[in-house]
């Protein structure tokens, strides 16, 4: 159910808010002299540099499959856009792709495989594998390698799920499970930590010689980082060394966070020394982002801004990810006048700048304090954006709720509702405020409007919240309200999760000491190192 606002009422009298019931890769590297225009971050006016760069640059071993880069731009990207843009997206896929072809324009399997890989890039998955599935219903046209059933399996398994994921695989011949495919349905296992079938199926790959190569390896280690079995990341390097497997980049990396998340910096550095002299490796600035983050927590801040100027001496092309780490990086070190320089840097060499862009530098001016700068960024973002992205938006609201703001975050709440739309995050952000003033019904209405927002199949609370309001409810004797919360967990499926519970329990001890000293954490949008690990390496499959 989407909620029609035709008013809204303030934030401080929610409770006459109407009600809504509770049921609710392979890589290998060959050193290539390239010249490029590249930014020297380090200068006030990059605009002007240019320089000359020897670098390395990993090949990706492809399998076979079309290097889409080196075709020209057809009408793929008009396909792509009538999908993308479609105004009925309950259509699906098939309905563009029928309408192209009903008026005579055919289609080949080269521009919709593009398609899908623009699809996947923007995290389009459920519309990438409609685009498949109406390949699949015409084989007499399209022929599909087993680099495309590779495909459907990763897109299967985030859509529907690992169990459709493995009927598909299972259903297969096996003419059709070649490396790539095994390679999938391991990825997919990895992605959902699941590690005792990750390992099973590494065993079998292992038996039928499809780990001659670093990939599996390095899906395997960002298993192991995910859980913090850091001593299996070891003993996969040990048993590439021992197969005579070369590491690549991200088996490098991978292996770098894995020694810093140990706490060992010494180790970390040993680790870099061996990749120095290996000499089809040349790091790269995922090597010193990873190295700059892993000094930072240990509280390693020269060793980090070092590693920072690094990174900025090996950005090249029109990568712009690069730029979203240094912003956050130096965030985390306190450095505000670095933070603007790169965000700076980033707007002039780029015309258009994405919403994580935004996101990357307002979280890092929020963490640093400086709220009128955020403010202020936030505002050239409303101007400029693509599409609204509430948890750009849910950084300033958590700022005024966590700094007891609440009468600006009244105000910058009802500029949400006009400006787009408010998410689960933005809700539970308004029930913590609740919380700390002790309205139990406005945070549990809260809690209702986020189970019910747009988007919200995935949310849960988080454990310290819903740790706060039981514990909120028990104080003031409100066991109405504090039955309505356990139905909404069972609604969620929390309640059923032993690891969620135990971590509800445990934040019960010490809820009160987490909001008064004000840790919790607004940034929906931070990932943990391994996950950003892990997303570098999808890159290269």
């Amino acid at each position: 159910m989407l909620l029609q606002w035709s008013s809204v009422p303030p934030l401080r009298t929610l409770e006459h808010h109407h009600r809504i019931p509770f049921s609710s890769a392979l890589s290998y590297s060959v050193a290539v002299k390239y010249v490029f225009r590249i930014s020297n971050l380090s200068r006030r006016n990059p605009a002007d540099h240019r320089s000359s760069l020897t670098c390395s640059i990993s090949q990706v071993h492809s399998y076979g499959t079309v290097d889409y880069e080196r075709r020209p731009s057809l009408k793929w990207r008009e396909i792509y856009r009538s999908i993308s843009m479609m105004e009925k997206p309950e259509l699906g896929a098939a309905s563009v792709l029928n309408q192209w072809e009903n008026e005579g324009r055919n289609l080949t399997k080269w521009e919709l495989c593009r398609v899908v890989k623009e699809l996947r890039k923007f995290k389009r998955y459920n519309l990438a594998l409609e685009v498949y599935e109406w390949m699949n219903n015409r084989e007499e046209r399209f022929r599909l390698s087993t680099s495309d059933i590779a495909i459907q399996i990763d897109l299967i398994a985030k859509v529907r799920g690992i169990s459709t994921a493995e009927d598909y695989f299972s259903g297969l011949p096996n003419t059709s499970k070649d490396k790539r495919v095994y390679g999938a349905v391991l990825n997919a296992y990895v992605r959902a930590r699941l590690r005792g079938k990750a390992e099973s199926l590494m065993d079998d790959m292992r038996h039928k010689g499809y780990v001659q190569h670093p990939l599996p390896f390095n899906v395997m280690m960002t298993l192991y980082m995910s859980l913090k079995k850091y001593d299996k990341v070891d003993s996969m390097v040990s048993e590439m060394t021992e197969k005579s497997i070369p590491l690549d980049i991200y088996s490098y990396n991978i292996w770098l966070s894995s020694c810093g998340s140990q706490k060992s910096a010494e180790k970390m550095e040993q680790v870099f020394e061996r990749m120095k002299t290996d000499i089809n490796i040349n790091p790269n600035w995922t090597t010193f982002s990873t190295m700059a983050t892993m000094y930072i927590k240990l509280g390693l801040f020269e060793k980090a801004e070092d590693c920072l100027k690094k990174v900025e001496g090996r950005i090249i092309g029109r990568d712009r990810i690069p730029y979203h780490y240094l912003i956050s990086l130096y965030g985390n070190l306190g450095k505000k006048e670095d933070v603007y320089r790169i965000w700076n840097t980033y707007k002039s060499n780029f015309p258009k700048i994405p919403n994580l862009g935004f996101h990357a530098v307002i979280s890092s001016l929020v963490r640093l304090g400086d709220i009128k700068g955020a403010e202020r960024i936030y505002e050239e973002w409303l101007s400029v954006k693509f599409a609204y992205d509430p948890r750009i938006a849910n950084l300033l609201i958590g700022y005024y709720v966590k700094e007891g703001f609440l009468d600006k975050a009244d105000e910058f709440f009802q500029r949400m509702i006009v400006e787009g739309k408010p998410n689960s995050s933005t809700w539970e952000i308004l029930a913590e405020g609740y919380i700390g003033e002790k309205r139990i019904s406005d945070a549990l209405a809260c809690f209702n409007e986020a189970v019910m927002a747009e988007g919200s199949k995935h949310w849960r609370p988080k454990p310290v919240n819903v740790s706060a309001l039981l514990g909120l409810c028990e104080e003031e004797g409100d066991f109405k309200s504090k039955e309505a919360l356990v139905g909404l967990l069972r609604e969620k499926g929390c309640a059923e999760d032993e690891a969620y519970m135990y971590s509800v329990r445990r934040c019960n001890e010490n809820h009160k000491r987490v909001m008064e000293n004000g840790t919790l954490d607004y940034d929906q949008n931070d990932h943990e190192d391994n996950e950003v690990l892990f997303d570098q390496l999808q890159g290269s499959l």
